[in-house]
């Protein structure tokens, strides 16, 4: 087994069919098969489910792929760090952010690394924070911020800050009285709500407030697109339960939204940035991650990002990364 055997492989497996992954490799379709035919000779298990529509891994497959891709990137990033000049800092970094961490921090950090680290090509992964915590316990990403501290044993989970769920609904909204600045628990549960899936963390947290005071919410339709959730709330069909950043990028667009504490349940959710082992953690990724930190703190104490509180700690980040890229 060797490397572009690898490589091939992770390529028609993200490809779905040979053909495709000849085409984006530049390799003949004979030759891709032949590698991969050497390939499983060697494992001793097929690796994929062939069919007219194309190729699917196998379970022995799946297994090899998620290691491939762990190996490869590794071996990229060792690359470019052997490459770089002295006090320079490059090479690739995956960072996950879910959707309403993304809309707050995403372009400030992308300035931020495009000004102060050209050499860093900085990978940016959307998701909803349960597949997000999937791709990092694979080794698919070096950084991600969720929402648990309990990911994984073998990951790093730093604080960050912590976030208060607010109601959100437009301001042309008639569901509430225009001057109504707070609403408890029990009035919420009445409301056509809009939330993720079950499989949401968010979800989870704000089911359990109404769990503990025994009420059913009127939840109205489930949708873990950001976007598709705020738009059909804008609309009219509905009010959600989200954290501030959710609406700076509908306040961008021109937008007119209000925001509502919940008078009984401060319901909040703490920030973690997770990091892959630190004897596996590049300089790069070290810069990305104290550059995240710095980012969210100039946002929070602008006033940019609205219903954040910063962990009593900070400089835990920096101390933890910068240790990392020593």
């Amino acid at each position: 087994m060797d490397l572009r055997q690898l490589r091939y492989f992770a390529q028609i497996v993200e490809s779905g069919s040979l053909s495709k992954a000849s085409r984006c490799l530049f390799v003949a379709q004979p030759a891709l098969s032949q590698q991969l035919a050497k390939l499983e000779d060697e494992v001793g298990k097929p690796l994929l489910h062939r069919s007219a529509r194309g190729v699917t891994p196998t379970d022995n497959g799946l297994a090899l792929y998620h290691h491939a891709r762990f190996m490869l990137r590794q071996l990229d990033q060792a690359l470019s760090i052997a490459r770089q000049e002295a006090g320079e800092v490059r090479g690739m970094v995956s960072l996950g952010l879910p959707s309403t961490t993304l809309v707050a921090v995403g372009l400030p950090l992308m300035r931020r690394i495009h000004e102060k680290y050209p050499g860093i090509l900085l990978n940016v992964v959307e998701g909803m924070s349960g597949h997000i915590a999937q791709m990092i316990r694979l080794g698919q990403l070096d950084l991600a911020i969720l929402f648990v501290n309990d990911v994984s044993s073998k990951l790093d989970a730093t604080p960050l800050l912590e976030e208060e769920l607010f109601v959100l609904l437009p301001q042309k909204s008639k569901l509430l009285p225009s001057d109504q600045t707070s609403i408890t628990v029990a009035e919420v549960a009445k409301l056509p709500l809009i939330l993720p899936t079950g499989t949401h963390g968010l979800r989870r947290r704000v089911v359990a407030e109404f769990e503990r005071r025994d009420v059913t919410p009127h939840v109205v339709a489930e949708i873990d697109s950001l976007t598709l959730l705020m738009n059909c709330v804008y609309d009219g069909m509905g009010v959600t339960i989200k954290p501030m950043s959710a609406l700076q990028l509908e306040g961008e667009r021109g937008k007119g939204w209000r925001a509502l504490r919940i008078s009984d349940a401060r319901i909040t959710r703490r920030n973690y940035i997770y990091s892959i082992a630190k004897s596996l953690l590049s300089p790069a990724a070290s810069a990305v991650a104290i550059e995240l930190r710095d980012t969210a703190q100039m946002l929070v104490t602008s006033g940019k990002w609205r219903g954040v509180t910063l962990v009593d700690a900070p400089d835990a980040v920096t101390e933890r990364f910068q240790v990392a890229a020593e």
